[in-house]
């Protein structure tokens, strides 16, 4: 069964920082597009960062600079480095996978981000 799976979420202090890791399930992983997003309490869901199979990465303009995107193709997985989070930032974080030849769009369940002023 096709999955993704999101890890290092947590609570931590404004100024600090967190990794989250997201393992995927699929075959060929390096020509998935792999992102993260987050949605806030009462909001919605919005796009964090992206990066290509060929290591081209995009990032939202209120992360950019503090957030860093990376793959490690040989082990099925992406990372989001967060550094100087701030109560802003607090969020459930999604692994998300896309590959346009398979017509698959994959969402990981989740990881709770709480950052404390």
């Amino acid at each position: 069964q096709v999955q993704l799976v999101e890890s290092g979420g947590g609570l931590v202090q404004a100024g600090g920082s967190l990794t989250l890791s997201c393992v995927a399930s699929v075959t060929d992983f390096n020509i998935y597009l792999m992102g993260w997003y987050r949605q806030a309490p009462g909001q919605q869901r919005e796009l964090v960062a992206v990066i290509t199979g060929g290591g081209n990465t995009d990032y939202a303009d209120s992360v950019g600079g503090r957030f860093t995107i990376s793959r490690d193709d040989a082990e099925n997985t992406v990372y989001l480095q967060m550094n100087n989070l701030n109560p802003e930032d607090t969020a459930v974080y999604y692994c998300n996978a896309q590959n346009v030849f398979r017509n698959e769009n994959l969402w990981g369940q989740g990881t709770q981000v709480t950052v404390s002023s």
